[in-house]
């Protein structure tokens, strides 16, 4: 299949971006990497009127780490990220980017993007609603900034209204005691996952862990963020298992069953990954911590 007929425009400046999506009666979406967008449209899954191109917008191609944040701009594409000594600040964009799509995706599709798509299956999604990060979105009335806790709606549904371009993500920088990881599992690598976990977990003082929280992909509408401290405060950060996690993780998760997973595998896929992904962020606690 094909887009149905639009209108296309190519705007200089975020000002002329945000004139074209203001009009009430068309349905505009904003093209950046369209990773996404574009399949949607091609099965007229997505029938916008308008279709307005950002990727003049070269003000919004940044990675910054100022003030504690990682900022991601809205047309920094995925291997930019990758690659940017700023988003170091937090190992964890690197670590979930890798398991994103496959080189030629990445290359052209962007992170905010990605979060935009508000896809419960993507990575960066979950990063963000794991690190309680925000997104920041401005129109021809003003701007505003989005927590990641109000961000995510539903699948492929976020608070981004009508009129709004997401400009800008702003992920919290890792604390020097605390250490990340990440896991998923997939058909084949660049698959949509199976289910996946983040992980973010601190040590306290004596070396012992003190928390841990884990955002879960492809479990529900939206990531699921649970806390697993209850499962690991006053664990030693060497354990090889952490069994008590995994039983959380599959006590409290409620995912559904499809053509690639039944619910009772993807359940007990979140418990293995939840060990995997808090033993690596673990390991990082430990090295963040002895330097």
């Amino acid at each position: 299949m094909k887009p149905r007929p639009l209108a296309y425009t190519r705007p200089e400046s975020v000002a002329e971006a945000l004139a074209a999506l203001a009009p009430t009666d068309l349905d505009a979406k904003v093209l950046a990497g369209g990773q996404s967008l574009v399949p949607l449209m091609s099965m007229r899954l997505a029938s916008p009127d308008l279709l307005v191109d950002i990727n003049r917008l070269a003000e919004l191609g940044y990675v910054t780490a100022t003030d504690g944040q990682v900022r991601v701009g809205a047309l920094a594409r995925h291997t930019e990220v990758l690659a940017s000594r700023a988003a170091a600040a937090q190992p964890l964009l690197a670590q979930a980017l890798r398991f994103v799509a496959h080189p030629a995706i990445r290359n052209r599709g962007t992170t905010v993007g990605s979060i935009v798509h508000a896809d419960p299956a993507g990575e960066m999604p979950a990063v963000l609603a794991l690190l309680g990060g925000t997104v920041d979105v401005a129109s021809s009335a003003g701007q505003r900034s989005i927590p990641a806790e109000e961000f995510f709606l539903g699948p492929l549904e976020s608070a981004v209204q009508p009129g709004e371009l997401a400009t800008e993500v702003c992920f919290p920088a890792l604390e020097r005691a605390a250490g990340t990881g990440f896991a998923e599992i997939s058909r084949r690598r660049g698959d949509y996952a199976v289910c996946g976990v983040a992980v973010i977990a601190w040590l306290a003082a004596d070396g012992r862990i003190s928390g841990a929280k884990a955002s879960y992909l492809s479990v529900g509408p939206t990531p699921v963020v649970l806390d697993l401290s209850d499962a690991v405060a006053g664990d030693p950060p060497d354990a090889r298992y952490f069994p008590a996690a995994a039983s959380l993780a599959r006590a409290r998760l409620q995912p559904g069953s499809d053509i690639h997973a039944t619910t009772g595998y993807r359940r007990h896929l979140a418990g293995v990954l939840t060990e995997r992904a808090l033993t690596e962020a673990l390991a990082h606690a430990r090295v963040a911590i002895a330097a």
